[in-house]
């Protein structure tokens, strides 16, 4: 009776939570890496050189980052669902103004505070599916999560291509319809949050109270465990000073950057090929697909053998490849090819590694640790399209920029092992199994 009831609660939560964080996750990566497209058009109108759009494009995690560990622990304090929907409907305003800005500028202040409005969405998903899943369930649920970037990768590039290729309409061009048409789901999500979103499972009266008692029993024996172990950080300062967050945070700067790199980059290096803005989203779009699947995959075999390390590693070393062999690509065939790589790598990497956090912080340690991961591991949103814009200026290709953002990936396998051996030495709960 007891593995009946799991099933079913944990079929509740895979329908009721994961296809509507998952519409959010869709909107917002849609908001943060349209501008990719916008350039299309908008670099030559507005005079942004490509150290410039650049420089633009990475600004948004500069206010990400600065906003990102505050906004996290507002939300562990007042409940995702008015977080989550201020959040929302901040950056939809603020990727709504975006379609007016008239130079370097204020493009450059609008990509900041466009980093502002929407920090601590991401982490406070992640903090809310562990509010929600048991451990053995927790890649899973954030694989599908998270497979919403691909999927918005690959629905929304041939959208916005489409958008592209529209006529100016009541006196707005192309790039600016593209930001105004996108914005505004987000601003419309934002208040159906406050309806949908249930903060804790003791508020879920869409299950049954014995579904709803098992789950928080279940949980809380979780919980317990995790104080029981020597290694467990609960308070928020602990988990800012505990080295295995800075691991982790260095690890998702290398797939912070390789994918932000593919979001706001990918269109112009498939553009140089000769294809139109339509057939340019197609072409982006097809290694997203692929890289669904392969997360999804991925993820379930991460759950099912309970092992972490290697399911980074090896999509983090894959991803390096495929940046190496985009840097050497000579025709659209090969750089289409090294995309799939690159997506499949650093999209299989994520689940496993968001599953870590939550092995040894809980809380407050939980809100802060994961803010801190995620605020610093997307410095590499900054770090990897500004490297792409500014060696491009200087050697004239993007080979050398490919080649940096590949190295950033390396780095994170290397951190992975490191992380993974220090582990082996230190005290583990009962179940857990070093390294993993």
């Amino acid at each position: 009776m007891t593995s009946e009831l799991e099933s079913r609660v944990s079929r509740k939560l895979m329908l009721r939570i994961i296809p509507f964080v998952m519409l959010l996750y869709f909107v917002s990566f849609l908001d943060r890496v349209n501008v990719g497209f916008a350039a299309l058009s908008m670099n030559k109108a507005i005079g942004l050189s490509p150290t410039s759009f650049g420089l633009g494009g990475g600004l948004f995690f500069i206010g990400y980052f600065l906003f990102e560990l505050p906004s996290n622990l507002i939300l562990h304090k007042v409940g995702a669902r008015r977080w989550i929907a201020r959040v929302m409907v901040s950056w939809g305003l603020v990727s709504l103004a975006s379609a007016f800005v008239v130079g370097p500028n204020s493009f450059y202040a609008l990509r900041f505070i466009l980093g502002v409005a929407e920090a601590g969405f991401f982490p406070g998903i992640i903090l809310y599916l562990s509010l929600w899943f048991p451990a053995r369930q927790r890649a899973v649920a954030a694989a599908w999560f998270m497979a919403a970037a691909p999927i918005s990768t690959a629905i929304g590039s041939p959208i916005s291509g489409a958008i592209m290729k529209l006529p100016p309409i009541a006196g707005l061009a192309d790039w600016q319809m593209l930001y105004v048409l996108e914005a505004l789901p987000a601003i419309v999500l934002g208040f159906f949050v406050l309806k949908y979103l249930t903060d804790k499972p003791a508020q879920a009266d869409w299950l049954q109270p014995e579904e709803r008692d098992w789950l928080i029993a279940k949980l809380k024996l979780e919980a317990d465990a995790r104080h029981a172990h020597a290694g467990h950080t609960a308070g928020a300062l602990s988990a800012l000073r505990d080295p295995r967050v800075l691991a982790l945070a260095l690890i998702y700067f290398g797939t912070s950057a390789g994918l932000y790199t593919l979001g706001l980059w990918a269109p112009l290096i498939i553009r140089q090929y000769g294809f139109g803005s339509f057939e340019t989203g197609l072409l982006a779009g097809v290694p997203s697909v692929l890289a669904v699947i392969a997360m999804v995959l991925w993820a379930k075999h991460s759950d099912r053998t309970d092992e972490r390390t290697w399911h980074v590693v090896i999509p983090c070393t894959l991803a390096c490849v495929g940046f190496v062999f985009a840097g050497n690509a000579a025709t659209a065939l090969m750089i289409v090819l090294a995309l799939v790589v690159v997506n499949v790598g650093i999209s299989a990497a994520k689940a496993p590694l968001w599953a870590m956090p939550s092995m040894f912080l809980s809380g407050a340690g939980a809100a802060a640790g994961i803010a801190m991961i995620n605020s610093i591991g997307n410095l590499g949103g900054f770090v990897g399209p500004f490297a792409i814009g500014w060696l491009k200026s200087v050697t004239g290709s993007y080979t050398a920029g490919l080649y940096v953002v590949g190295a950033t990936l390396a780095l994170s396998a290397v951190v992975t092992l490191m992380l993974s051996r220090q582990t082996k030495h230190a005290p583990v709960a009962v179940g857990d199994r070093p390294g993993h």
